[in-house]
């Protein structure tokens, strides 16, 4: 699809798979996957490749991200889950895999949605909100961190040329980014740029949805090479990697706030949609609903520059516990994170000579609560 969040995604879930598999990745685009991900690739718009695909199968795989929604187009739920009602006709083992449920706006979405998940073999979901509408529907699924935040991300040559401290912007079209929103936004990020002397990279993520804006960016910056860049690349790894360098990312795209966050940066969210809002909450992200954003670009910019001068930018290095704990049937993993090093870094991105004393940290508990009930843990214990 051209996006890099999807992309994000099937690169985590490729990286996940055990040797053994043998994958066939539905694409709207099989010649770019194959050539991006090394995998082969089948034409998903084509209903004879997707049957000749599917008999051929062992398992469906359905997923990542939001599939199961008509906030962008009432077609969502009828395409894919009728990918999914085919697998299942054909007697495909079915994952739905990491997934982001909703919003659904229509009844007869809720009902394909319903249906298409009631038949999964296995289900996991990528957030509490999610969770709660499946089991509301007494559905069973297991909670468990979007893949993104576990994908191998590699540098990308010659970021470190540009000038510290850098700054990553990534903002999408939207019907509620206005031109006088997007208008205050261009000023606050002028303003953020003159007060910290940052060099601004312009990430579009789905360039034929993000490069006007990134471009419009550039230029209300005078498109001068030594302030800003617009950098658009399409390798997964190589996106992650990109945040190694950066010290703060401002974005409405959630895997670019995912990206983010998982490479150590201070990041600020613009919400545009339910599951953006759902992660700020759930690692305490700063920033404004999109239809909330203020109207003064100065108090935007002031609160970017706090976070700026006041955020902290960390490596923890120890152990990542994962425990799946079973409540009433409804699974969940929940994380725990054991310090034995943790290393402040200064605003070049560099570590500076001082650590803290080993400790634990436990992951912030989802909004949704299952009913409690006997819990019976399985653990996976991850070096990192």
């Amino acid at each position: 699809m051209g996006n890099g969040g999807d992309e994000a995604l099937l690169a985590a879930l490729l990286q996940m798979l055990p040797e053994k598999i043998q994958p066939v990745v539905l694409s709207a685009s099989p010649k770019q996957t194959e050539t991006l991900h090394k995998v082969e690739a089948s034409d998903r718009r084509s209903v004879f490749s997707i049957i000749q695909t599917l008999k051929k199968s062992d398992i469906f795989i359905w997923g990542g991200g939001s599939l199961m929604q008509d906030a962008t187009s009432f077609r969502n739920p009828i395409y894919y889950g009728g990918l999914m009602g085919l697998a299942q006709g054909f007697g495909l083992k079915t994952v739905a895999w990491a997934q982001g449920v909703g919003p659904l706006n229509r009844n007869l979405s809720k009902w394909i949605t319903k249906q298409a998940f009631s038949r999964c073999d296995r289900i996991s979901v990528r957030d509490s909100g999610s969770a709660q509408l499946l089991a509301d529907w007494q559905i069973k699924a297991v909670i468990a961190p979007d893949p993104v935040w576990a994908l191998k991300s590699e540098p990308m040559s010659g970021l470190w040329t540009k000038h510290a401290p850098r700054i990553a912007i990534m903002l999408r079209s939207h019907p509620q980014l206005t031109p006088n929103r997007l208008s205050c936004l261009i000023q606050a990020i002028k303003n953020l740029q003159k007060s910290t002397g940052a060099y601004i990279l312009l990430i579009p993520f789905q360039p034929s949805h993000d490069r006007e804006i990134a471009m419009k960016i550039h230029s209300a910056l005078e498109g001068k090479a030594d302030q800003s860049a617009v950098i658009s690349e399409t390798n997964p790894r190589l996106l992650k990697g990109i945040f190694k360098g950066v010290e703060m990312a401002i974005a409405m795209r959630l895997h670019g706030l995912i990206m983010a966050a998982a490479e150590g940066c201070m990041c600020s969210a613009i919400s545009y949609d339910p599951k953006v809002s759902r992660l700020m909450t759930d690692i305490n992200l700063t920033g404004w609903e999109l239809e909330d954003l203020p109207t003064d670009p100065n108090q935007i910019s002031n609160q970017w520059l706090d976070q700026f001068a006041n955020g902290d930018r960390l490596i923890i290095e120890g152990r990542l516990r994962i425990n799946l704990l079973e409540r009433n049937g409804y699974k969940e993993k929940v994380t725990e994170l054991t310090a034995q090093r943790i290393h402040p870094l200064d605003k070049a991105g560099f570590e500076q000579n001082k650590t803290t004393e080993p400790s634990r940290i436990a992951s912030t508990p989802p909004k949704f609560v299952p009913p409690a009930a006997s819990v019976m843990p399985k653990e996976d214990d991850i070096p990192f």
